[in-house]
């Protein structure tokens, strides 16, 4: 039977690991200790994840610092870190390659081109205009070398200067490509890889721990229907459409601004005496009285509805609260009171979006803050507003009132003030499987249909809006333009270069120039704008179809200066029927509808409660979380406050 033998093992007396065999003088060392075969051998500690040397290095890595040559690339830039940390743990000096300096003085890299009649890489001007891809490659490549020569040679010379910075980390000078030679900066010749000047964005409202994440859907895959949430979901148009309700009332349409150009531009003028209501689902007085009657079992605005149907061309966070009451199962989409979501965006889906205040401007300077997003939201808001008044004739003898006025209009709160030329439209479509879509969409006004002369509605026109309740049609959006008096909605685009702004400023030229364009080439700046703002037109167009507009009106706006964003003019007004531009920027109706109807199947098989539908700041994907009951009323109840002890102080003033 084979016996197993203790090998020795030496003792250390006043500290932990081995004590250094036979040292004399060492108090540590045990006398009776053998030598040790292995104490003469170099020790370096190893794991699979530390960063060997390597036997030898033909890279020009080392020889530009000067020092000794360590892999390239990330490794590259962890042993410098670990250098200015005073780490050596993990470099394993023993093992790596050491540069003898007599032998590098002596060692060079041989060209072996041929010599062109210009000189060693400098052929002459016909052989350099014919010469082949090969051949170019080859004179590369000797200039390389020199270049690597004389640097070894300048040595210490050489030793400060960033030759040999990793490509993917080396920063490229203004108007240089980088990673395939774009022209414009970035990778290629598009300029989308400035990743360095990417912003991180914050989400609209934090997620709190006593949330629940129910579902998480990629906004990528449910737009090309490959997500595999789109199977569970029909992706077909309501085939009917009915109109519960009117309120308010709609002015006439100015045909002089279908006549204006840059030659002959129209000022635009801020409306002061119209109020407008963006008023969320939950707040609005006929929803609830309509909820009530059992007229639907899911309600929102068009507004809402449009956000959530064209979600996957949203670029910034933004956030939808939902609330299922018991019972019923009823659900309401709306919108937080402290949010930005009436506030429209600029430059959205562009490459170069307007990028957020850093801190560097100047407060007292204010045309240093005119171009931050914020800024540019609240001026594109404002502009819409105005927009959508200043075009109507503001008359009783061009106006056309509804069954009801405006039902958040209070006369004895607003002196001196009138309600916008708005219509509220409630409708009600059939989703199919028991769904009931009420939505209350706007109208903006009344237009001439081409080729007639501007009809009132008769007498038969209002009997049939008077007998709305409980009477079903079958509906197509093109239907509502077969009236003379067609119903249109209004909005503003306005114009932004980005080579003005003062916080990253964009090359000049990047943007179209709209006073040069728009009058023979309003196509192309169309163009732009599709692509710069996908997102708000394609909802803008999306509240049209709900509303049942025959024409959409899409003014261009500029500022009278590009460093002035309180004047503006307006240099265009285009006609679009909303079918048609759905099809134009490839806004399928089908897929709006079956993203509405995904949203809706995953509240339906939830319990009843408050979810909110969350877009990922700084990714193509939203969330639907379930919050507790009293989420976002704490903030409600402290702004109310607010609100009243500023009234009690003007009071007492």
């Amino acid at each position: 039977m084979a016996t197993f033998k203790v090998p020795y093992v030496p003792t250390n007396l006043n500290s932990w690991g081995p004590p250094a065999p036979n040292a004399d003088g060492d108090d540590n060392a045990d006398s009776s200790s053998p030598p040790s075969r292995f104490q003469h051998l170099p020790y370096a500690p190893f794991g699979r994840s530390d960063r060997i040397g390597r036997a030898a290095d033909f890279t020009t890595q080392g020889f530009a610092r000067g020092g000794p040559a360590v892999s390239h690339g990330g490794a590259d830039a962890f042993t410098r870190r670990a250098e200015r940390r005073g780490d050596n743990g993990n470099k394993n000096l023993e093992f790596q390659y050491k540069v003898d300096s007599e032998e590098a003085s002596s060692f060079q890299l041989v060209d072996s081109s041929k010599v062109g009649p210009g000189g060693p890489g400098f052929p002459g001007s016909a052989a350099k205009r014919f010469a082949t891809p090969a051949r170019r490659r080859a004179q590369a490549n000797a200039q390389r070398l020199r270049q690597i020569n004389a640097r070894r040679a300048g040595g210490a010379e050489a030793s400060g200067q960033r030759y040999n910075q990793p490509q993917r980390t080396r920063r490229n000078r203004p108007g240089q490509g980088g990673r395939g030679g774009g022209r414009f900066g970035g990778r290629g010749r598009g300029g989308r890889g400035h990743w360095r000047d990417r912003v991180d964005r914050q989400a609209s409202v934090s997620v709190r721990p006593d949330w629940r994440r129910v579902e998480e859907v990629d906004l990528g895959k449910l737009s090309k229907g490959t997500s595999p949430l789109s199977s569970i979901v029909n992706n077909t148009p309501p085939s009917s459409a009915e109109d519960l309700l009117w309120c308010g009332f709609l002015d006439q349409y100015n045909e002089q601004y279908d006549k204006v150009s840059t030659r002959t531009p129209a000022p635009l003028k801020r409306v002061e005496t119209k109020e407008f209501y963006p008023v969320t689902t939950t707040d609005d007085p006929v929803i609830e009285k309509l909820a009530i009657e059992g007229k639907g079992t899911v309600f929102a605005t068009d507004a809402i509805l449009a956000h959530l149907m064209t979600c996957p061309r949203s670029v910034y966070p933004w956030d939808i609260v939902v609330q299922k009451l018991p019972g019923t199962g009823a659900l309401f989409f709306d919108k937080r009171d402290a949010s930005q979501f009436d506030y429209l965006t600029v430059h959205e889906t562009s490459n170069t979006p307007p990028a957020p205040d850093n801190g560097n401007n100047n407060d007292n300077d204010p045309e240093a803050l005119i171009n931050t997003p914020e800024r540019l939201s609240l001026e594109a808001t404002m502009i819409n507003q105005n927009f959508t008044q200043q075009i109507l004739r503001s008359s009783s003898k061009h106006r056309t009132n509804f069954d009801l006025p405006n039902p958040f209009w209070d006369a004895e709160d607003n002196d001196g003030m009138e309600p916008a030329s708005v219509a509220y439209r409630y409708r009600r479509f059939d989703l199919g499987e028991g769904v009931k879509l009420v939505a209350r969409t706007e109208l903006h006004g009344m237009a001439k249909k081409k080729g007639t002369g501007f009809v009132a509605p008769t007498k038969q026109a209002k009997i049939g809006r008077k007998k709305k309740a409980g009477t079903a049609s079958t509906w197509k959006p093109e239907d509502d333009g077969l009236a003379a008096d067609q119903y249109m909605t209004a909005y503003a685009l306005n114009e932004y270069d980005p080579s003005y702004a003062a916080s990253a400023p964009a090359r000049p030229g990047l943007s179209i120039n709209w006073r040069e364009k728009i009058d023979a080439q309003a196509g192309a700046v169309l163009a732009s704008e599709l692509k710069n703002n996908s997102f708000k037109l394609a909802k803008w167009t999306a509240q049209s179809i709900l509303a049942g507009a025959s024409q959409m009106k899409v003014g261009f706006v500029s500022r009278t200066s590009p460093k002035n964003a309180y004047e503006h003019v307006v240099l265009a007004t285009q006609t679009y029927r909303p079918t048609d531009f759905a099809k134009q920027i490839t806004l399928n109706q089908g897929t709006m509808w079956g993203i509405m109807r995904l949203f809706i199947k995953l509240l339906e098989d939830q319990p009843e409660g408050k979810y909110v539908i969350m877009r990922d700041p700084n990714r193509a994907i939203v969330r639907l979380y379930q919050v507790p009951a009293g989420t976002f009323e704490e903030d409600d109840e402290d702004e109310e406050e607010e609100e009243e002890e500023e009234e009690d102080g003007e009071d007492e003033e």
